[in-house]
Protein backbone atom coordinates (compact mmCIF):
# COMPACT_ATOMS: atom_id res chain seq x y z
CA UNK A 1 0.00 0.00 0.00
CA UNK A 2 1.41 3.87 -1.13
CA UNK A 3 1.53 5.65 2.47
CA UNK A 4 -0.78 8.36 3.03
CA UNK A 5 0.56 12.15 2.94
CA UNK A 6 -1.13 12.23 6.25
CA UNK A 7 2.32 9.95 6.82
CA UNK A 8 4.88 10.59 4.64
CA UNK A 9 5.06 14.10 5.09
CA UNK A 10 4.38 14.55 8.83
CA UNK A 11 7.41 16.15 10.54
CA UNK A 12 8.29 13.89 13.80
CA UNK A 13 8.18 16.43 16.91
CA UNK A 14 9.75 13.76 19.35
CA UNK A 15 11.90 10.41 18.65
CA UNK A 16 8.86 8.35 19.49
CA UNK A 17 7.10 9.43 16.46
CA UNK A 18 9.92 9.59 14.39
CA UNK A 19 9.96 5.62 15.52
CA UNK A 20 6.34 5.70 15.06
CA UNK A 21 5.84 7.21 11.79
CA UNK A 22 8.43 4.54 10.32
CA UNK A 23 6.63 1.74 11.48
CA UNK A 24 3.70 3.10 9.63
CA UNK A 25 5.54 3.41 6.57
CA UNK A 26 6.93 -0.17 7.56
CA UNK A 27 3.52 -1.81 7.41
CA UNK A 28 2.68 0.12 4.68
CA UNK A 29 5.54 -0.90 2.74
CA UNK A 30 4.87 -4.69 3.75
CA UNK A 31 1.32 -4.95 3.66
CA UNK A 32 -0.79 -5.09 -0.01
CA UNK A 33 -3.90 -5.59 2.28
CA UNK A 34 -5.40 -2.09 2.43
CA UNK A 35 -4.38 -0.82 6.03
CA UNK A 36 -7.37 2.07 5.76
CA UNK A 37 -9.69 -0.68 6.00
CA UNK A 38 -10.38 -3.24 9.26
CA UNK A 39 -9.69 -6.39 6.74
CA UNK A 40 -5.96 -6.30 7.54
CA UNK A 41 -6.29 -8.11 11.00
CA UNK A 42 -2.61 -6.73 12.52
CA UNK A 43 -3.08 -3.01 11.79
CA UNK A 44 -5.12 -0.04 10.25
CA UNK A 45 -5.00 3.20 10.21
CA UNK A 46 -7.57 5.72 12.64
CA UNK A 47 -8.09 9.09 12.95
CA UNK A 48 -8.80 10.86 16.42
CA UNK A 49 -9.36 14.20 17.58
CA UNK A 50 -8.84 15.89 20.85
CA UNK A 51 -11.19 18.44 21.22
CA UNK A 52 -10.62 21.57 23.37
CA UNK A 53 -12.55 24.83 24.36
CA UNK A 54 -10.99 28.17 22.85
CA UNK A 55 -9.60 28.56 25.54
CA UNK A 56 -7.45 25.59 26.26
CA UNK A 57 -8.38 24.82 29.68
CA UNK A 58 -11.05 21.66 29.21
CA UNK A 59 -11.22 19.05 26.44
CA UNK A 60 -14.59 17.27 25.59
CA UNK A 61 -14.20 13.33 26.04
CA UNK A 62 -16.42 10.44 26.18
CA UNK A 63 -16.74 7.64 28.30
CA UNK A 64 -15.49 4.70 25.90
CA UNK A 65 -17.66 1.57 26.41
CA UNK A 66 -14.70 -1.08 25.34
CA UNK A 67 -12.06 0.95 26.95
CA UNK A 68 -14.44 1.60 29.81
CA UNK A 69 -12.40 5.26 30.21
CA UNK A 70 -12.83 8.88 29.53
CA UNK A 71 -11.30 9.04 26.31
CA UNK A 72 -10.89 11.22 22.72
CA UNK A 73 -12.92 11.11 19.49
CA UNK A 74 -12.16 9.04 16.64
CA UNK A 75 -12.48 6.13 14.38
CA UNK A 76 -11.51 3.13 11.58
CA UNK A 77 -11.26 5.19 8.30
CA UNK A 78 -12.92 2.40 6.77
CA UNK A 79 -11.81 3.16 3.76
CA UNK A 80 -11.64 6.96 3.49
CA UNK A 81 -8.58 8.16 3.29
CA UNK A 82 -9.55 12.27 4.22
CA UNK A 83 -7.64 12.13 7.71
CA UNK A 84 -9.05 15.16 8.71
CA UNK A 85 -12.99 14.55 7.59
CA UNK A 86 -13.06 11.36 9.63
CA UNK A 87 -11.65 12.74 12.71
CA UNK A 88 -14.35 15.73 12.37
CA UNK A 89 -17.48 12.98 11.67
CA UNK A 90 -16.04 10.89 14.64
CA UNK A 91 -15.88 13.94 17.12
CA UNK A 92 -19.58 15.31 15.71
CA UNK A 93 -21.15 11.99 16.11
CA UNK A 94 -19.87 10.59 18.80
CA UNK A 95 -20.15 13.84 20.72
CA UNK A 96 -23.37 15.85 19.28
CA UNK A 97 -21.48 18.92 18.43
CA UNK A 98 -22.39 20.74 15.27
CA UNK A 99 -19.81 23.23 15.50
CA UNK A 100 -16.50 22.23 15.70
CA UNK A 101 -12.84 23.07 13.79
CA UNK A 102 -9.72 21.98 13.27
CA UNK A 103 -7.13 23.53 14.94
CA UNK A 104 -4.82 22.41 11.79
CA UNK A 105 -5.59 20.81 8.31
CA UNK A 106 -2.24 18.69 9.24
CA UNK A 107 -2.37 16.04 12.02
CA UNK A 108 -0.39 17.26 14.87
CA UNK A 109 0.25 13.61 16.70
CA UNK A 110 1.13 10.08 15.08
CA UNK A 111 1.12 7.21 16.98
CA UNK A 112 1.03 3.17 16.94
CA UNK A 113 -1.39 2.57 19.72
CA UNK A 114 -1.91 -1.19 20.62
CA UNK A 115 -5.32 -2.30 20.84
CA UNK A 116 -5.97 -5.10 23.40
CA UNK A 117 -8.22 -8.32 22.29
CA UNK A 118 -11.77 -6.92 23.23
CA UNK A 119 -15.84 -8.44 22.09
CA UNK A 120 -17.78 -5.66 20.06
CA UNK A 121 -21.14 -6.26 19.33
CA UNK A 122 -20.79 -9.79 20.39
CA UNK A 123 -17.87 -10.87 18.30
CA UNK A 124 -14.51 -11.31 19.33
CA UNK A 125 -11.90 -8.49 18.02
CA UNK A 126 -8.35 -10.12 18.03
CA UNK A 127 -5.39 -7.58 19.27
CA UNK A 128 -3.89 -5.36 16.63
CA UNK A 129 -2.37 -2.21 16.01
CA UNK A 130 -4.28 1.50 15.51
CA UNK A 131 -2.23 3.80 13.20
CA UNK A 132 -3.07 7.04 14.99
CA UNK A 133 -3.75 9.89 12.55
CA UNK A 134 -4.39 12.36 15.21
CA UNK A 135 -5.68 16.28 15.31
CA UNK A 136 -6.73 19.07 17.77
CA UNK A 137 -9.98 20.89 16.97
CA UNK A 138 -11.76 23.52 19.07
CA UNK A 139 -15.62 23.93 20.25
CA UNK A 140 -17.06 25.90 22.23
CA UNK A 141 -18.75 24.85 25.71
CA UNK A 142 -22.22 25.80 25.12
CA UNK A 143 -23.40 23.24 22.20
CA UNK A 144 -25.82 20.46 23.26
CA UNK A 145 -23.73 16.96 23.75
CA UNK A 146 -25.11 13.68 23.71
CA UNK A 147 -23.27 10.46 23.32
CA UNK A 148 -23.29 7.75 20.73
CA UNK A 149 -24.87 4.42 22.66
CA UNK A 150 -23.11 2.28 20.48
CA UNK A 151 -19.70 3.50 21.25
CA UNK A 152 -19.89 5.69 23.91
CA UNK A 153 -21.99 6.23 27.28
CA UNK A 154 -21.37 9.88 28.20
CA UNK A 155 -19.84 12.98 27.00
CA UNK A 156 -18.26 15.68 29.19
CA UNK A 157 -16.27 18.57 29.35
CA UNK A 158 -12.99 17.54 31.62
CA UNK A 159 -10.71 20.07 32.97
CA UNK A 160 -6.85 19.92 31.63
CA UNK A 161 -5.91 20.19 35.11
CA UNK A 162 -7.84 16.67 36.31
CA UNK A 163 -6.97 14.40 33.03
CA UNK A 164 -4.51 12.57 34.76
CA UNK A 165 -6.98 11.76 37.00
CA UNK A 166 -10.38 11.53 34.78
CA UNK A 167 -8.47 9.23 31.87
CA UNK A 168 -8.67 5.85 33.44
CA UNK A 169 -5.75 4.77 30.31
CA UNK A 170 -2.75 5.69 31.63
CA UNK A 171 -0.48 4.88 28.60
CA UNK A 172 -2.94 7.26 26.61
CA UNK A 173 -2.03 10.49 28.84
CA UNK A 174 1.32 11.25 26.98
CA UNK A 175 -1.01 10.96 23.61
CA UNK A 176 -3.25 13.15 25.39
CA UNK A 177 -0.38 15.71 26.92
CA UNK A 178 1.77 15.99 23.62
CA UNK A 179 -1.33 17.23 21.44
CA UNK A 180 -2.38 19.62 24.38
CA UNK A 181 1.21 21.04 24.54
CA UNK A 182 1.40 21.50 20.66
CA UNK A 183 -2.33 23.25 20.91
CA UNK A 184 -1.22 25.80 23.29
CA UNK A 185 1.95 26.81 20.22
CA UNK A 186 -0.21 26.48 17.78
CA UNK A 187 -2.38 29.62 17.02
Amino acid sequence: MKAPPEVTAFVPGCEQEEKDRQAMLDYCAVFDSPLLTRDNPFAHFTSSGLILNPQRTKTLMVYHNIYHSWSWTGGHNDGDADFLAVALREAKEETGLTEVRALAKQPLSLDVLPVWGHFKRGAYVAPHMHLSVAYVFVATENQPLHSKPDENSGVQWIELSQLATTCGEAQMLPVYEKLIWRAMATD
